[in-house]
């Protein structure tokens, strides 16, 4: 393992090293760091943003790239659609943690809806909650339909949404919860 210069602070470090260890530098062996990761941004832009930002990584000034664009993908990401691991998807969001209008995320943080292992919305769905209507296995709503009982609200709520969208829950859950309304 040849040792070299850092192109920081002069000392003397191995030519394998991905940080100088005296003072920090990234990549220390060679003469210029242009970063590292991925970005790219399409030229067709929206309000001065670009219609998609894909940013991965840290750039040359050594800062974390944030993909900033109508479409949004990144490790951090700003945009109205956003796919990122943490980012705010101003109409709909996606990733580890996200907040935004529609938020489907490991922590979510919804304006209208959210879905995740923690999710926090006016509807929310998921293991913890935090809504006006709450499907989960624990959590607080005024409407909470979840593993301890069933808000019958609640249920009529999901039950009408899950219908629409045709999900299989529906007719089974629904009607093993729901009184059976007889003429």
């Amino acid at each position: 393992m040849p040792l070299v210069t850092c192109r920081e602070c002069g000392e003397t470090v191995s030519d394998q090293a991905q940080a100088c260890p005296h003072c920090g530098a990234p990549v220390p062996w060679k003469q210029e760091f242009k970063g590292w990761g991925f970005e790219w941004k399409s030229a067709t832009e929206i309000a001065g943003w670009p219609l998609v930002h894909v940013a991965f990584g840290r750039g040359p000034d050594r800062r974390l790239r944030v993909a900033k664009g109508v479409i949004a993908i990144g490790q951090f990401g700003i945009g109205l659609v956003t796919i990122a691991q943490f980012g705010v998807g101003v109409l709909f969001g996606f990733g580890q943690i996200m907040v935004g209008a529609v938020a489907v995320a490991q922590l979510a943080g919804g304006l209208v809806f959210a879905l995740g292992q923690l999710a926090v919305a006016w509807v929310a769905v998921g293991q913890l909650v935090f809504a006006v209507y709450g499907l989960c296995q624990a959590g607080l709503a005024a409407h909470l339909w979840n593993s301890q009982g069933a808000d019958l609200e609640a249920v009529r709520f999901f039950c009408e949404w899950a219908a629409k969208l045709e999900l299989p829950f529906s007719l089974e859950r629904c009607a093993e919860v729901l009184p059976v309304e007889r003429p």
